[in-house]
């Protein structure tokens, strides 16, 4: 019997020894836990909360790629791969719109002979509307491209292409067409360029973590940047991200003046951009919060400018013209910027005026620009930082 307790108790001893061990060993991994989120909470703290706001088509998403290219490693050759069927989705898509969009200008348009198509194109152009309206696209062939090329040089379609404006063309279209032969190569892979040019809409949120200094993250601020999509039915998504944001960083595209929102063509979109800004500029949790403007596609302005005048849109009506050539294109710009000074002033309640507002002339294709101006957005935020803790 005593025997019997005895081994009972040596069990129990056992036991207890057995759960003491995983007690403190559970209490140890839990106490590292903790030690993890303490230094994560710590080192979050020195991260700087970038949102990349704007209207569909900004060229906010150009931006993103951009700073993935400057300021990380850039895109290996599986992320470059993974554009190839973005870009030949882009390129079916948009012949489809220029072949339907020249149908349509030859059925309403007092000229419509200048849109119709030639007839040994015509059967071209119906194989490659139908291609273009499908869920899923084919591998981009050289059979393909070059009736993509046939189609693309025919008069009525270089017609359509000039009042792309009124068609929702995009931007990419001069760029993917002069390039369909090596796009269509069995080998291809995208070149950064190419990735730059890729447009796919954005949907949810996406972000990156980078520093303009580079790796050497101790010599500067560190980053985290939310890119969001721009589209109406989006921007919902946008309101969690609303709390703790350092700056907000507006895309405003200046040459879209005369051109149509995508999801509602009755909707002018420098007037949907104006609407958004001066929505983003009232929310209450942006109080303290530094806004960097980027006037975009100011490459495309330039163009379009000396050609189409800026009071065909609504919020530019007084824009009277003073020059020709490049003092013109100059005059055109400030008179834009001026515009979004006076809503940002406008729109900033009194004991808001003296938060970080800044505005820059970009062009989200050109990398040297893009760097150039992260470069001043970092060096304005640092100085904000050492003002705040007065250190200046």
């Amino acid at each position: 019997m005593l025997s019997h307790l005895s081994r009972n108790m040596g069990l129990l001893c056992s036991r207890s020894r057995h759960y003491n061990e995983q007690d403190s060993e559970e209490n140890a991994q839990a106490a590292e836990i903790e030690r993890r989120i303490e230094q994560e909470t710590e080192a979050e703290k020195h991260i700087q909360k970038l949102l990349l706001l704007g209207a569909g088509e900004s060229g906010k998403s150009t931006i993103f790629k951009q700073i993935k290219l400057l300021f990380q490693t850039g895109f290996d050759e599986t992320e470059l791969k993974s554009y190839i069927p973005v870009i030949h989705a882009n390129v079916y898509q948009t012949i489809k719109v220029l072949h339907d969009g020249s149908k349509e200008l030859a059925q309403n348009d007092k000229e419509f002979s200048k849109y119709v198509l030639s007839n040994e194109n015509k059967e071209i152009g119906e194989k490659l509307s139908d291609i273009g309206g499908r869920l899923d696209y084919p591998r981009l062939t050289r059979e393909h491209a070059k009736d993509i090329e046939t189609l693309w040089k025919d008069a009525a379609i270089q017609e359509t292409y000039s009042r792309g404006n009124e068609l929702q063309v995009p931007d990419c279209t001069q760029y993917f067409m002069e390039n369909l032969q090596r796009l269509s190569d069995a080998n291809y892979i995208p070149t950064k360029e190419d990735v730059l040019y890729a447009r796919v809409r954005t949907t949810g949120v996406v972000e990156i973590q980078f520093s303009p200094v580079g790796e050497n993250k101790k010599s500067g601020e560190v980053y985290r940047l939310f890119d969001v999509g721009g589209q109406r039915n989006e921007r919902r998504k946008w309101i969690h991200l609303f709390e703790g944001v350092t700056a907000v960083i507006f895309c405003a595209a200046i040459s879209e003046y005369d051109q149509t929102l995508f999801e509602d063509e009755q909707k002018n979109r420098m007037m949907e951009t104006k609407e958004l800004f001066e929505w983003v500029l009232r929310q209450e949790c942006f109080e303290n919060t530094s806004f960097m403007l980027f006037l975009n596609k100011f490459d495309i302005f330039e163009k379009k400018v000396l050609n189409v005048p800026l009071s065909v849109c609504e919020w530019f009506n007084d824009y009277q013209p003073v020059s020709t050539g490049k003092q013109e294109i100059e005059h055109a710009y400030e008179f834009v910027k001026k515009k979004f000074e006076e809503l940002y002033f406008k729109s900033t309640a009194p004991d808001r005026v003296d938060r970080v507002f800044k505005v820059y002339r970009t062009t989200a294709l050109d990398q040297k620009l893009v760097k150039k101006t992260f470069k001043l957005v970092d060096e304005t935020l640092r100085r904000r930082n050492l003002f705040e803790a007065g250190l200046l």
